[in-house]
């Protein structure tokens, strides 16, 4: 007997290709890396996150395509296959946090202590728990049932980590880099430096989240992607309730790694 259409397809969805060795062997080869589109993607992020999973032109080879379709179209899988992108932001986290260690820390030692569980803990472990999760939530939930005639999609791991990373570059900008410059106001004692930290983190976290969202609202097989938006609702309610408490993020973090 032949096999069915949906058999097919389910086989065809756990067929894809392995990616995460030649991902990680092109960690430690620049050469391969597209910087200037990772680059590009970091600006948009901030700007125009729409642009980076609509269609839009690469900026270096001047040609048009939709960034994550074009992934699974040329080389069948959503997730990127370039680590050009956790890389470089690795790097920036390094630099950021060496910045605040030279301003708020005690020593060399103490500064390599902070460096590594930012990186580690903040970022990869974090990053790891939140996209196991996410991809967990949408592939168990909010997938579309597929008819007989379409090809089983399920979200893919390593994608579900992109969309973590695509949503940590802004919260990175301005709780990274912009609460640095304005640390010297926000940790001082009042209303004001705890309202204006409340609002960055605000910010942030919203932001991340709604990055999130559309990171999985491009995915044509998934529904009731408005679900990674309602973690912003439950932010915007509890941030007063911090606001009039006196609760100042940025002293409070400050104080864990540097108090």
């Amino acid at each position: 007997m032949l096999p069915t259409t949906a058999s097919k397809g389910r086989g065809a969805a756990r067929s894809s290709p392995p990616i995460f060795g030649p991902y990680l062997r092109r960690i430690v080869k620049w050469q391969q890396m597209d910087i200037e589109y990772t680059f590009w993607q970091m600006v948009h992020l901030c700007t125009s996150p729409k642009v980076v999973y609509a269609s839009c032109t690469h900026p270096v080879l001047n040609y048009s395509y939709q960034h994550t379709k074009y992934h699974k179209q040329t080389k069948n899988q959503w997730a990127r296959d370039d680590p050009a992108f956790i890389v470089i932001l690795i790097l920036f986290l390094v630099f950021a946090t060496s910045a605040y260690c030279a301003a708020y820390g005690e020593s060399a030692s103490h500064a390599a202590v902070t460096i590594t569980s930012v990186v580690l803990i903040h970022f990869l472990f974090a990053g790891i728990v939140l996209a196991t999760l996410c991809w967990f939530l949408t592939n168990s939930y909010l997938r579309e049932e597929p008819n007989s005639h379409v090809v089983e999609q399920r979200v893919e791991w390593l994608y579900a980590f992109d969309v973590h990373c695509n949503s940590f570059f802004p919260a990175f900008v301005i709780l990274y880099v912009l609460q640095y410059f304005l640390s010297p106001l926000l940790v001082a004692h009042g209303f004001f430096p705890a309202l204006l930290s409340n609002l960055l983190f605000v910010v942030a976290i919203s932001y991340y989240h709604y990055l999130n969202f559309l990171g999985y609202d491009v995915l044509p097989f998934l529904d009731r992607t408005t679900f990674f938006l309602y973690p912003i609702g439950l932010v915007i309610i509890l941030s007063p309730l911090m606001i009039l408490i006196g609760f100042n993020p940025t002293r409070y973090f400050l104080s864990l790694y540097f108090g």
